[in-house]
Formats: C-alpha cells, structure tokens, sequence
C-alpha cells in the first residue's frame, strides 16, 4: 500500500502542474529495445520454452529548478515477453525529488542506487531488490521506496536511508528459462515480520577516499533481499521466506599505477546461522597496447561463503579469471569474456559480454553463458541445459 501511494502521489505531482512555474521545460531520454535469447539444448523441463523473443521501454523524464538543486526524475521500465508471463513486467525503477545543498541531500520517492565495486558479485549491494526475471546474473534490480539524507563533508559522506516498504524478488514462471526444477510459489511467500512487505527497513553508509582507497562502511537492518527456500507442502513448488537480517559491510579499491585492488566483504546474522562472505580481486590493464588506442585488462577475484554447500548463492567457493577488451573507439567498443570456477566441485560458468555503439542512437549488445559439468548437488543444476546466446539492439533518444 505504501509502494502504491507513494507512487500516486509522485505521479500526481510529476503530471498535475505541481512542479514550479518558470523551472523551465522538461527533458526526456531513454532507450527502447528488442532482445532475442537464443538456446543451445532442450530444457530440462518440457513445460519450459525453447528460444525467446521480447521489447523493452525505459523512458527518463527529468526535471529541475532552483539553478540545479532541485529536481524530479521519473523512469518507468516494461518488458514484454513472448513466452514468459513473469518476465512481462513493469516497473518504476526511479520517482524521487531531490533537494541539493552544499551541505546534505535530500531524496524522496523511489530510487535505484549502487553499492559495490567487484566484478562477479556485489556483497554490499543490498538497498534494491535483485530483478531476476530481466537478467540472470542479478544486476537489475527494482525500483524502492526510500527517504535518503546524505550529509556531505569534504572528508567523507555519511547517507541515512529509510526503507518504508519490501519488493519481493521476481523469478522465471512455470514456463520461464533459467529457473529452478521446482518453480517458485510468490503468491504464498513468507515474512519472518508480522509487518510482512511494510516492516520499515534501514540503512546507514559511509564513504570516503584516502590517498589511492575508495572505501564504504555500510549497516543494513530490515527484511533481507536475498530469501531463502522452503518446499510447499504439496512438494509441487518452493515457497520464497524473508527474514529478518542485520548486515555489516566493506568495500574497498585501490587505483595503484595500472593495477585495481578491489574487495567486498559482509557478516549477516538473522537468516538462519550468523556468516562471513568475502569477494577480493584484481584487474591490471594493458593501456595501449600494441601501440594502439586500445586497453587490455585482466582480471581475478576470489569468492567465499562461510557456509559453503548450505549458501543461498550461486558463489560460494569459486575464482573468478577474466578479460576485458577496450577498443577506446567512437563507438564505445567492449568485450569481456571469465570464467568462475568452482573450487570444490568441476561445475564452472562461462560469460561472455560484449557491446557496440552503431551511430549516434544505437547500440547492439552480445551476450553468451554456458554451465559446464554441474553435479547434481549444486544450485545451478536445474539450468545445466540453459546455456544461451543473447542478441539486443537498442534505440536510444
């Protein structure tokens, strides 16, 4: 209810005439898209499709005054899918209003934000729900309700965020790709609160920069974003639990010379047994090589999960190696190609990524993932059969 009001009434304001007269005119941005997943083998359940089509829309429309310092954005997002009901969504993913000062940061309505800084998983990143239905690997996320002051000083920044209202996480349908044997039951999810989906979350970070370190301090305390599974009585479905969490976390990168440190760390406690969780790594760039204007990376991390085999991800024990391909041409050119080993088990992921401006307004993107010799025991075991080719071409104004 409160996710529902607190976009009406953005709306109302952002539609209504309500902004300030003489702010000057608004500006509108965005992308349209079209996306074609295309499968290697049969999937392993016959209910689920074979090769995938779908469009997506993401309009921007921005608006400020007062010289800058105050503004709205709003970004709506909807996907249509042609095989999957669950990944035909819409979403707002940003309605806020901002108020800047030389001091503090005001921020109210629905925003989306980052925390993070390693490659393969983002530990740290636990403000926005994770929207699995638009990519597997878990960097979409929802739109959320917040109330954000940053109090800004020269030799840090502290944010203090409320959190009004809980998003569940999405999943693949019955008939959706890359998704569990047993499908999962979000009519029927479970909240460790009473308050269910209106407990009120909060969060506090901090950041600063000292020398060659970025670094950020962050608490967490509210409904995790991350649930864990129980099997519905019937045996026929998994059934999604929320519970309530505490959660410490650290990130730090270095920038020395042509090397980047970078690390990610947490401890939870309230979802089952108190953990740590660890991903640390480097990338070393090649800049110019051959003589030319182009960048070669390399890159490896490190990924730990105290509880091992019992862990809710995918990454619990796993090296990730990697490349990254600047060309630094006027099309923006990239390609990144790794692979996440796993150190206990022969399972491994190959990800390839790659994308290219074409003009002004286009864009097409390339992406590849493969799941090599996955054993029974492990959690990507029901998509062993998933590997795809993805093609998206983009219209950007």
């Amino acid at each position: 209810m409160i996710y529902h009001l607190l976009t009406a009434l953005l709306c109302a304001i952002l539609t209504g005439g309500m902004l300030p007269a003489g702010a000057g005119e608004g500006e509108w941005s965005g992308y349209v898209s079209s996306e074609y997943r295309a499968f290697l083998y049969k999937p392993a359940d016959r209910l689920q499709h074979g090769n995938n089509f779908s469009l997506a829309v993401q309009p921007e429309y921005y608006y400020g005054w007062d010289d800058g310092r105050e503004s709205f954005t709003f970004v709506p997002f909807l996907r249509w899918d042609q095989n999957d009901s669950e990944r035909s969504h819409v979403d707002i993913r940003e309605l806020t209003w901002l108020k800047a000062t030389d001091n503090w940061e005001l921020r109210v309505g629905i925003r989306k934000l980052f925390w993070g800084v390693t490659e393969s998983q983002h530990l740290v990143d636990i403000i926005n729900q994770t929207d699995l239905v638009e990519a597997p690997d878990g960097e979409e996320k929802f739109g959320q309700p917040m109330l954000n002051l940053a109090l800004i000083r020269d030799w840090a920044t502290f944010d203090l965020f409320i959190l009004p209202y809980f998003r569940e996480r999405s999943f693949p349908g019955v008939d959706g790709r890359l998704r569990f044997v047993l499908p999962i039951d979000t009519d029927n999810a479970r909240y460790e609160s009473s308050r269910q989906e209106r407990n009120i979350d909060y969060a506090v970070r901090w950041e600063s920069s000292i020398g060659a370190w970025d670094m950020g301090l962050s608490y967490f305390n509210g409904t995790s974003r991350e649930p864990r599974f129980e099997i519905r009585p019937d045996g026929q479905a998994l059934i999604p639990v929320y519970d309530l969490i505490e959660q410490w976390g650290l990130d730090l990168q270095a920038t020395v010379g042509d090397w980047l440190w970078k690390a990610e760390t947490i401890h939870r406690s309230g979802q089952l047994e108190p953990y740590i969780a660890l991903t640390t790594g480097f990338e070393y760039t090649f800049v110019g090589i051959m003589g030319s204007g182009a960048d070669f990376g390399i890159l490896s991390e490190v990924l730990y999960d105290e509880r091992g085999d019992n862990a809710l991800t995918l990454f619990a024990d796993d090296i990730l190696l990697g490349s990254r391909l600047t060309l630094n041409d006027e099309q923006s050119s990239e390609l990144l190609f790794g692979i996440i080993v796993d150190i206990d088990d022969p399972g491994h992921l190959l990800i390839l990524e790659s994308s290219r401006r074409l003009g002004n307004a286009w864009k097409i993107t390339f992406e590849a993932r493969a799941f090599l010799d996955i054993p029974d025991s492990d959690l990507l075991t029901s998509i062993h059969d998933d590997d795809y080719l993805q093609l998206e071409l983009a219209r950007y104004f």
